[in-house]
């Protein structure tokens, strides 16, 4: 980004200040003392002499400080995001600069300011890194550089107008960073990482007249009617299976851990998932609901498909509404069509909450293969695992286990049911999405 419009103004520093104190304070002690008056009057001049000089060459100089902004118009979703402030002097000596960036409100970071001292003809570089955690548009505001000489007298605000929108999507370095470990035989933290060979199952590709040696188990015998001669089924084998992410968008999702929230977790999950996927040559597709359904992306491994699913992720905002199974039953049935992998991604706080979608979630894993991830509390699981100091003490804990155990109930439920399950926190979901999946693809479950 370039330097725009420049806008200048002149500040006193405090050392002026302090200077000025110091003169005041004499003029006092030489009405005591008459010979000091003189003295008094000489420190006076020399502190205005040296601000006027200071002013002087702050701005008769054709000279000025060139400053920039670099940072990329996408950042990363929950990942350290790195920012570039490039200074350049061209004043014919070293400046002392402080800058201040305006940084986007949703930072809430007012107070950001560097100090440096730049030689003649020299370029330095600022560096930081802003960490967001919540998906949107993020706007920076001008760039304010303080100029001051070795006096210190006086400082001349130099304020940038570097404008500048950055949209913060879904974490792509996390994406690729999951690709790297799959795909160079780099260790998870579990798993097996077996390959199924594509071609075990089969898919209809056309009708075709019978030839001697063709399957007589695939002959079509309403086609043999119509046509009065045999007519054969042909297959292909089926090269790819797809792959759904199903992303609840209710109140329950709104719940934060490590300053994102469990919808904005399972984002960034769903596109290391289908990036995953679409490099095994599987077909991938997304799917929200909430009280409704929400966005559908039909599975495809086109050109485009991954980009297509970021964009959509990338709008996607919390709805405080309970999640209604029901009608994610029949948008499941109406859109997506062949027996698919399904990771429905969602969080249930009490048996009570999954009694009510198990029939839902049951229907559907009749017709596809579902995995179900819901989450830890971390924060429960800390108050179980620590150990009781009073009767206050013993009480929370004892409420915590309780609510670990109903977690641990739920997993046991639904894969009672034959549904599998993921019951994980926030910072190992990946991992465990990653790691069911190619299970299932060795076990050729899909």
């Amino acid at each position: 980004m370039k330097s725009n419009k420049l806008i200048a103004n002149l500040y006193l520093t405090n050392w002026f200040f302090c200077l000025l104190g110091i003169s005041s304070a004499f003029f006092v002690v030489s009405f005591f003392f008459e010979f000091l008056f003189f003295y008094a009057q000489l420190f006076v001049a020399l502190v205005f002499a040296y601000l006027f000089v200071d002013i002087l060459i702050l701005h008769a100089s054709k000279s000025r400080i060139d400053a920039k902004r670099d940072l990329k118009e996408q950042l990363n979703l929950g990942e350290d995001n790195l920012v570039r402030l490039e200074l350049t002097n061209n004043y014919n000596i070293p400046v002392h600069l402080m800058v201040k960036d305006e940084l986007p409100y949703q930072f809430q970071i007012r107070d950001f300011e560097r100090h440096l001292v730049v030689q003649t003809g020299e370029t330095k570089e600022i560096k930081y890194h802003l960490h967001p955690v919540k998906r949107g548009e993020y706007t920076f505001g001008s760039l304010n550089v303080f100029i001051g000489t070795f006096l210190r007298m006086a400082q001349r605000r130099v304020r940038y107008s570097q404008d500048f929108s950055a949209k913060v999507y879904p974490s792509v370095r996390l994406m690729r960073e999951f690709e790297l470990k799959v795909f160079t035989n780099s260790n998870l933290s579990q798993g097996v990482k077996k390959v199924r060979v594509a071609g075990n199952a089969q898919e209809f590709e056309q009708i075709k007249p019978y030839v001697k040696g063709d399957d007589f188990r695939k002959i079509n015998w309403k086609a043999t009617s119509r046509k009065s001669e045999l007519m054969v089924n042909q297959y292909q084998d089926e090269r790819s299976q797809s792959v759904y992410s199903l992303i609840d968008k209710s109140r329950t999702m709104k719940m934060p851990f490590d300053g994102m929230t469990l919808l904005d977790h399972s984002i960034n999950s769903s596109l290391v998932i289908s990036n995953i996927a679409l490099r095994k040559d599987d077909k991938i597709g997304l799917m929200t609901f909430s009280d409704k359904l929400g966005v559908h992306i039909k599975a495809d491994k086109l050109g485009g498909q991954l980009r297509k699913i970021l964009e959509n992720l990338y709008r996607q905002k919390t709805r405080y509404n309970e999640a209604n199974f029901e009608m994610l039953y029949y948008g499941v049935r109406q859109h997506i069509k062949g027996r698919s992998l399904l990771f429905l991604y969602s969080n249930f706080e009490s048996v009570y909450a999954m009694e009510r979608a198990l029939p839902m979630l049951r229907k559907i894993a009749k017709l596809h293969l579902l995995v179900v991830i819901f989450f830890e509390n971390t924060g429960l699981v800390e108050k179980a695992n620590k150990r009781a100091e009073n009767i206050d003490g013993i009480y929370v804990q004892t409420i915590a286990q309780k609510a670990v155990i109903e977690k641990q109930t739920i997993a046991a439920e639904l894969k009672k049911y034959g549904i599998n399950t993921i019951l994980t926190t926030p910072e190992k979901l990946n991992v465990d999405t990653i790691n069911k999946y190619l299970e299932l693809k060795s076990r050729g479950l899909i």
